[in-house]
């Protein structure tokens, strides 16, 4: 299934029936499902990683980062939404994930560890593959980075890093997402420069064990990084600061709710979901039901409310009400949120709101950051003996200073997606150039469609337009 990365004596790859560039989740999704489907194709992945559906998000090594949804929501078979829970059940019965016993939960209630979630995607990919190969289909994962991409009449052409060029009918962008921590900007505020990574615990213990930690961002990523702090050892003080200071939610197992919105084709805009979802939170707790019921009959809706809005629309939910959407939408883990509490409860965490002017490194290597307090008109300078950029995800192609997205822009094969949020595409996938005319050969899916389609990142998401994009590629 793979091939030696670089190196000029590597034999020629034949021309694939799709090419597809990014095997983290999205590009490992879309593979099982081409391979599962009847016929003989060959299928190229290029990812430069040694394993294949890891990617950033599944590649972690700590038990302490989970996913934020618990088994029954993260199935990657949209066909079978007990899928992860049965393969968690047989891997704890053969011994694997013991911790799995301190959660003190049914099966399905279980939030894993991000790197198990990985070898389970990894697990299902070989059996797609055994599926496939009976077919006559093949998987080659070619260990490389692509920095180019070319389309003509007849083909596509994808340039390697190592010099290398690979043709293929079609091909997909899955590249998966840029984490802000790990990702070059083509313009900085030299944030990424002065700061420490979330999920490097190995750097974090290269701090003082009472160093004066500040944390840009309060989302997920954040409570990724109190984690890893903790692992580190970590015993000081911890202050974090965000535009709104809000916190995500801890994700809890609400009873079902009643899907209100498939019975009200009238709403249609941002502003109409949040007050029908305010309305319906306001019923189930007047009843005793936590509120989190209704809000999480919303998500299978998300992608048509989205689509659907006018730019003002959605200029207006992004602007005024993105910031409260991710907090309740995007929940932390129970684990992740009871080290929050804890270090809440003991006084060394706190929360500040205020946006981010600026980052500069002292003389003795000590990182500061001009910070805008909410309300307030003047600069202040904050001290610290670390820095971690907890920001999540860049998601415009514009700033990220890659060699492909950088080509593929300049050239105008592509363009930014509404709102500047990932590329522009058809609701088949199929990538808008310049001149916003639908390419027949290149396709996109997964993050880089976020601005179509807003909630592109989530699993069970990505998992559904795999296999809608790997229907229309067999045709």
């Amino acid at each position: 299934m793979s091939e030696p990365q670089g190196g000029q004596a590597t034999p020629a790859i034949r021309e694939a029936d799709v090419l597809i560039v990014g095997g983290g989740l999205s590009g490992t999704l879309l593979a099982m499902q081409l391979l599962r489907l009847p016929g003989a194709r060959n299928i190229v992945l290029v990812e430069p990683r040694v394993e294949l559906g890891r990617g950033e998000a599944y590649s972690a090594t700590e038990l302490g980062h989970t996913l934020n949804g618990n088994a029954a929501r993260m199935s990657i078979d949209p066909d079978d939404a007990d899928d992860l829970t049965r393969w968690l059940k047989a891997h704890i019965a053969s011994g694997g994930w013991p911790e799995s016993a301190l959660q003190d939960v049914p099966v399905e209630h279980l939030f894993p560890p991000r790197g198990l979630f990985g070898q389970y995607a990894q697990q299902r990919l070989a059996e797609a593959l055994a599926t496939g190969s009976a077919q006559g289909s093949s998987l080659t994962h070619v260990r490389d980075e692509a920095i180019d991409l070319q389309t003509e009449q007849n083909r596509v052409q994808v340039t390697l890093k190592d010099g290398r060029q690979l043709q293929a009918a079609v091909a997909v962008l899955a590249t998966g997402m840029f984490p802000a921590a790990r990702t070059a900007q083509r313009q900085s505020s030299g944030l990424n420069a002065a700061a420490l990574d979330p999920w490097d615990v190995q750097a974090l213990r290269g701090l003082p064990v009472d160093a004066r930690v500040l944390i840009i961002g309060s989302g997920l990523t954040m409570v990724d990084a109190l984690e890893s702090l903790n692992r580190a050892g970590h015993r000081g003080s911890i202050e974090v600061f965000s535009r709104h200071g809000l916190l995500p939610h801890v994700r809890r197992q609400p009873p079902a709710w009643e899907d209100f919105l498939s019975q009200d084709p009238e709403i249609r805009s941002p502003l109409q979901l949040l007050r029908a979802l305010r309305r319906q939170c306001e019923l189930a707790e007047a009843a005793g039901i936590d509120w989190q019921a209704p809000l999480d009959t919303v998500r299978v809706h998300i992608g048509r409310l989205w689509s659907q809005a006018s730019d003002v629309q959605r200029r207006q939910f992004v602007r005024h009400v993105r910031p409260w959407w991710e907090s309740h939408h995007h929940r932390s883990p129970p684990q992740g949120n009871a080290l929050l509490e804890q270090l809440l409860g003991e006084g060394r965490l706190t929360i500040n709101a205020a946006s981010l002017q600026g980052v500069e490194v002292s003389a003795d290597g000590r990182p500061r950051i001009r910070l805008r307090y909410r309300g307030q008109a003047q600069v202040r300078v904050v001290e610290g003996d670390g820095l971690i950029n907890s920001t999540g995800i860049e998601y415009d192609w514009r700033r990220v200073d890659k060699a492909l997205p950088r080509q593929l822009l300049e050239r105008g094969l592509i363009r930014a997606g509404n709102l500047g949020l990932g590329i522009a595409a058809d609701p088949s996938g199929a990538v808008l150039n310049a001149q916003s005319e639908p390419a027949k050969r290149l396709f996109a899916m997964g993050p880089p469609l976020r601005g179509e389609w807003w909630e592109s990142t989530a699993v069970t998401d990505v998992a559904l337009q795999a296999k809608a994009l790997a229907a229309r590629l067999a045709l």
